[in-house]
């Protein structure tokens, strides 16, 4: 089997580890993995931020640069949900300002082979014990972009609970936004840092010594509020815990 990784913006210029653990684990499964250059940003600071227009070429570009793949793993929720559930929309809205179909063409042929990674590794691969190993009690946030639009469900929870060695502790109030919402942040600062501070107190009442989510994005968030209050709760990727192994912890 042949995937592309996107490995989006945030973890291209920020979080390098979480792409490179996604290939280990990848790799580790059987899977080729390819990584097309011609790859950018998927168009959702632009689209949220009110651009549309702006995002339009980003997301031709997307279907151009995986069009000779077969699935499109993305560590990422909220860059899968925009491409699974804004890329249509722009095309239905382009067509019908009378612009043509390539956009909607374009959607069609990106939107069924995009998949989160958990996504990829449950429905796809039809696994959910990698052989990892991550000897730490970790607490799971699911993000709202893999929650309320993906749809994700059970199957993060479902692969860190087969990782050995490692404690998954409950989070209370689990369901609930950590406030970053990407642009919502900047625009709302002090109602971001106000949710933000409510899901940080709720993880270091679980004693993780590691909180993970699907998105790096809303780990920055969750990460630099339980820096500024001194925590030692570490902020991980669940692509880095699903890539550690016994010889390998990362």
């Amino acid at each position: 089997m042949r995937v592309a990784l996107f490995v989006t913006c945030i973890n291209d210029t920020l979080y390098p580890r979480t792409g490179r653990a996604v290939v280990t684990l990848l790799e580790r499964l059987g899977v080729e993995v390819g990584f097309p250059a011609e790859q950018s940003c998927c168009g959702q600071p632009q689209f949220n931020t009110g651009y549309r227009h702006a995002t339009e070429p980003l997301a031709l570009r997307y279907a151009r640069a995986f069009r000779d793949y077969e699935y499109v793993v993305v560590p990422s929720g909220s860059c899968a949900a925009m491409v699974r559930d804004n890329y249509p929309r722009l095309g239905e809205k382009a067509a019908a300002e009378g612009r043509g179909r390539a956009l909607a063409e374009a959607a069609a042929e990106a939107v069924p082979k995009t998949y989160e990674l958990t996504e990829f590794l449950v429905d796809v691969l039809k696994v959910t014990d990698v052989g990892a190993y991550y000897p730490h009690t970790v607490t799971y946030h699911p993000t709202c972009h893999g929650l309320r639009m993906l749809g994700l469900g059970d199957r993060p929870r479902a692969l860190l609970q087969h990782v050995k060695g490692l404690e998954l502790r409950e989070l209370p109030g689990a369901e609930e936004c950590c406030g970053f919402g990407g642009t919502f942040a900047v625009k709302n600062p002090a109602v971001s840092a106000a949710m933000g501070a409510d899901k940080t107190r709720h993880i270091q009442e679980t004693g993780a010594e590691a909180v993970c989510t699907v998105d790096n994005s809303c780990l920055m968030h969750i990460g630099g509020t339980l820096s500024r209050q001194g925590s030692t709760v570490r902020p991980v990727h669940i692509a880095e815990i699903l890539a550690s192994t016994e010889g390998n912890v990362l």
